[in-house]
């Protein structure tokens, strides 16, 4: 008996100028994707409720409810989803704000199609892998679920970003190891991305925050010139 093939991932394009969102959509599907344009923030927001993507591919400038708000709403909600910003903002403090929201990449306009194909599929890659990871760690005050993304102490949902949930991630897979920001990067980022090593200390610094860390007892040690480790032990929840 022939296997069933799987569904073809759907990707959802928030997008305001019809011809840009017209020209993804075709060159998606040429692709085999399954493509969905919306043409503001507030259209892209129901359809991601009704019709759940597999990622987003969002443009920062949109009428009304613009692409920031759009990305803050979805975190908010606690949806998972991948999302892929374009951007025609080319300054730090923009993709950074975007980065600390949640956002797996980002893509400044003009862009290339093949590169954000190549990025749309790097990120799907990098999700899948994800799923076949123990889905409860206990670590010190903290329980970490990787089915529903969230990460308690005691019984406080620390309420974490994607990306800082990513490094948590990494961090927790090598407890006391010394972790490069290189190596943050490469594994926390997707390959084919284009982020700045100092992207890596402004997220630590969000997650230290969230976690409660200090400087006398941390979580996470800071070792200027190396990286950055986990401190506490860490095992999976007995089932």
């Amino acid at each position: 008996m022939a296997a069933k093939s799987l569904p073809p991932d759907r990707i959802l394009v928030i997008e305001d100028e019809p011809e840009i969102a017209e020209m993804l959509k075709l060159n998606l599907e040429a692709e085999g994707f399954q493509a969905e344009t919306a043409g503001d923030g507030g259209a892209g927001l129901a359809i991601q409720e009704s019709r759940p993507a597999d990622l987003i591919v969002l443009d920062l400038m949109l009428p009304r409810v613009g692409g920031m708000e759009v990305l803050h709403i979805l975190r908010r909600r606690r949806d998972p989803v991948p999302v892929l910003i374009l951007t025609a903002r080319t300054g730090d403090a923009d993709l950074l704000q975007g980065l600390a929201q949640g956002a797996d990449d980002y893509l400044g306009k003009p862009f290339s199609t093949l590169e954000l194909i190549a990025r749309i599929r790097a990120i799907l890659r990098r999700t899948r892998n994800q799923e076949s990871q123990p889905r409860i760690l206990r670590s010190g005050p903290f329980r970490i679920n990787f089915l529903q993304l969230d990460v308690h102490r005691g019984r406080t949902n620390l309420n974490l970003t994607l990306r800082e949930f990513r490094l948590l991630e990494v961090l927790l897979s090598n407890p006391g190891r010394v972790n490069s920001r290189q190596e943050l990067l490469n594994m926390a980022w997707d390959p084919d991305g284009k982020p700045m090593p100092k992207t890596v200390d402004v997220h630590i610094g969000t997650l230290r925050k969230k976690l409660g860390d200090t400087d006398k007892s941390p979580f996470i040690q800071t070792l200027d010139r190396e990286g950055y480790r986990w401190m506490l032990p860490v095992t999976p929840e007995a089932g």
